[in-house]
């Protein structure tokens, strides 16, 4: 039986007459497709295709607002040119380097219809036309080798209903033998860099004659058990016997088969075991690594005892009158501690002062001539910590020089032990929320004696990447810590600080009492919390309180259900945004994207291009999180407005934007906005937490706004449910301290 979904697909034939355009990198295209005498626009990931290529294509039609109907290729079947005609048409493109015009001619003079044969299986004979030396013949071989090898991987690639997209990703990864690979393990699929679903590459797996029992499958599923598991719950190692009864049931497979392939894993060194915290603990080895390098420089750095600069106590005094301040008892332990400690963390609620200790930290080491450099893990974080500090600051990615391995396709940090950061000191806010990957990444790249302060606030949201690198710091009680616990008086006077403090000792706010900064508007149908939300938006706030649209931030604790940012986003987008003749639109999905759109960055990509709006900087990388607004739509291309660095995303680079009139509360983790609007009504038990709600109310720095009802508010109030989290950092320092 025939689906609906390859009944609605539309089928064309024909020649490439011209290409519009190609990314190289991901291998999307636009192309003109003469089609009997007609000629057709087909976009879509088509690797290396050149003028006189023949395509067989089948797609789903859509129209673009400006140039009108276009195929949207799904499955892709490509042949070789036939004829001379043909043939003709396509070396005379540029398809194949150092072949022209007249190259083509004289090629198909001396070799007729087994041109091409030639230029692929024996590319010496091209010696005998004249002009053609040795070397150069070799070139056209290899070029036309490569685009022969992308052609027959997008063909395996359709055949097994793969996203053609991965003929790019493939091709960085193992070059011209990547169908080669592939075939020989279809598994590799389910790497992070080629993100295909373990049930796809398990099908096309066993399609290739790979047996249920066989060790290759049965070892890729223990590997994707465990990857799958660490990297989105947040664990760094699983349980032996958890991971072993989980890929059982991934697999139907009888556990005892799984126990000695997972030996065989730990015995060549693409697993680790180790007994931690009373578990029989299994690792990715990178992981492992990391963890465990955590534990032994937090450790060293931990027990180094810097001396303190001559006359501290008149340094701190000099701070004070300088910032017009006077530290309570435990601000000043703060500055003192940083004086002579290589590393401490510093953590407190809302209102306890830990931004008056970062400058007077920061103001302390210029004091004794270090070098400071201050660091977040995300760009409005760290926005914002500049701001506070009145310096500059940046990511931690871009503090490392992030950078992109083209041959590999990871992610790489210029900076590391070889070449470490130029920095005496850094200071890291937010740490909450950086993983453990990332925080070996920066102990690595500083030098010995660099001293490290890291701030945050335990109770917030913890990292997206695997562990709980702060709270597990903080509670080994091996690393100086100070925790500001004094609400000062002109932060109580904020019901926004009172009420986040309520809700993390697990009270609930008077609702009913609307106050100052923080406010309850009471709706129990979906439909009013988004009416209410709309106009909150486009005319209350911005009447009668003077808080325009673009500085206030819709939060929701899910994506999905009626007041989820999906919903939301659709209905804010039509009452802030709407439709306007001669407004570029560009459809993705669901999605319609339209100029003047807040958008966010919703996945790392290191080797982006950014430039900066009238200056002559430029970088690259923009990361998950990134808030920016659409500039314009011409053509292909969206161009985003991210604070005053501009970025081109082609029509391949949609899936990493998505709208962002509202999101949900972890992807606002880490920023910090002047409104917040929270709808809170109905979500899964596991989204509807204390710790979301506490995030949303301290993401507020002048008003915060929940709409929704009282009862969906306490009930998140009441449920602190945390996701246990398998972490060994914590169990690794204690068990190294001495005694």
């Amino acid at each position: 039986m025939v689906s609906l979904s390859e009944q609605e697909l539309e089928a064309l034939e024909g020649a490439v007459s011209s290409v519009i355009f190609q990314n190289e990198d991901s291998g999307y295209a636009i192309l003109r497709l003469d089609v009997r005498g007609e000629e057709v626009t087909v976009v879509g990931p088509m690797a290396g295709v050149a003028p006189g290529e023949y395509l067989s294509v089948r797609g789903r039609w859509t129209r673009h607002p400006t140039y009108g109907p276009q195929l949207k290729a799904e499955v892709v079947e490509r042949r070789l040119p036939q004829g001379l005609k043909e043939m003709f048409h396509y070396l005379s493109s540029g398809a194949i380097k150092g072949v022209g015009k007249t190259t083509a001619r004289l090629i198909l003079e001396e070799f007729g219809e087994t041109a091409l044969t030639v230029i692929e299986e024996d590319p010496d004979q091209l010696t005998k036309i004249k002009g053609i030396t040795r070397k150069r013949a070799r070139q056209i071989g290899d070029t036309f080798r490569q685009r022969m090898g992308t052609r027959r991987l997008l063909e395996f690639l359709g055949e097994h209903q793969l996203p053609l997209e991965l003929a790019a990703l493939l091709r960085r990864a193992y070059g011209d033998v990547a169908l080669e690979v592939v075939k020989a393990n279809p598994y590799l699929l389910v790497d992070q860099e080629f993100e295909v679903n373990f049930s796809q590459a398990d099908a096309l797996a066993l399609s290739l004659g790979v047996g249920a029992e066989d060790p290759l499958r049965l070892e890729a599923g223990l590997i994707f058990e465990l990857s799958h598991n660490n990297y989105n719950n947040g664990h760094t190692f699983l349980p032996r016997r958890k991971l072993v009864e989980a890929t059982s049931t991934l697999l139907e497979t009888a556990g005892e088969l799984l126990e000695n392939c997972l030996d065989a894993l730990i015995r060549r060194g693409e697993a680790e075991c180790e007994q931690v915290a009373g578990q029989e603990a299994v690792y990715l080895p990178a992981l492992y690594e990391a963890e465990s390098y955590i534990a032994q420089r937090i450790l060293e750095m931990s027990q180094a005892q810097l001396l303190p600069p001559e006359g501290l106590d008149k340094l701190i005094a000099r701070i004070e009158q300088e910032q017009r301040i006077s530290y309570a008892p435990q601000q000043r332990s703060a500055v003192e501690l940083a004086a002579g400690r290589q590393v401490i963390l510093l953590t407190g609620g809302p209102g306890t002062g830990k931004t008056t200790c970062l400058r007077g930290v920061l103001s302390l080491f210029e004091r004794m001539g270090l070098n400071t450099a201050l660091a977040a893990p995300t760009g409005r974080a760290a926005k914002r910590l500049g701001e506070l500090c009145g310096a500059d600051a940046s990511t931690i990615h871009r503090l490392l020089e992030t950078g992109f391995d083209p041959h590999s396709g990871k992610l790489i940090f210029t900076r590391n032990s070889y070449d470490p950061l130029k920095a005496d000191a850094v200071i890291v806010d937010e740490t909450s929320m950086v993983d453990v990957p990332l925080m070996a990444a920066l102990l690595d790249a500083l030098e010995g004696d660099c001293r490290l302060v890291l701030v945050g606030d335990p109770d917030q949201l913890p990292s997206v990447g695997p562990g709980s690198l702060f709270a597990d710091l903080i509670r080994s009680g091996v690393v100086p810590t100070i925790r500001l616990t004094e609400i000062f008086r002109q932060a109580a006077q904020s019901a926004i600080i009172r009420n986040a403090h309520l809700i993390n000792h697990g009270q609930v706010p008077d609702l009913r009492r609307n106050e100052g900064d923080f406010f309850c508007l009471i709706r129990r149908d979906p439909e009013a919390v988004l009416d209410t939300i709309v106009d909150l938006c486009r005319r209350r706030l911005p009447e009668r309180l003077g808080i325009p649209a673009d500085q206030i931030q819709v939060l929701s604790p899910t994506r999905r259900r009626g007041t989820g940012t999906r919903a939301l986003n659709q209905v804010l987008q039509h009452a802030l945004n709407p439709p306007l003749e001669g407004k570029g639109e560009r459809r993705f999905g669901d999605w319609v994207f339209r100029a003047g759109d807040r958008v966010m960055q919703v996945r790392n990509n290191y080797d982006i291009l950014w430039r900066e709006e009238g200056g002559s900087d430029s970088g690259m990388g923009m990361f998950n999180g990134d808030i920016g607004v659409i500039r314009s739509i011409e053509r292909e291309i969206i161009t985003v407005d991210f604070d005053g660095k501009i970025v081109e995303y082609s029509p391949d680079m949609l899936g990493e934007l998505e709208p962002a009139f509202a999101v949900t509360v972890h992807k606002a983790q880490g920023s910090e906005y002047r409104a917040v609007i929270l709808a809170a009504l109905d979500g899964a038990s596991i989204l509807m937490t204390r710790g979301v709600l506490y995030t949303a109310v301290t993401r507020a720095r002048e008003l915060f706004i929940v709409v929704g009802d009282p009862a969906a508010v306490a009930g998140m109030v009441h449920n602190n449910r945390q996701t246990r989290r398998y972490s060994g950092l914590r169990a690794r320092l204690t068990a190294q301290t001495p005694e």
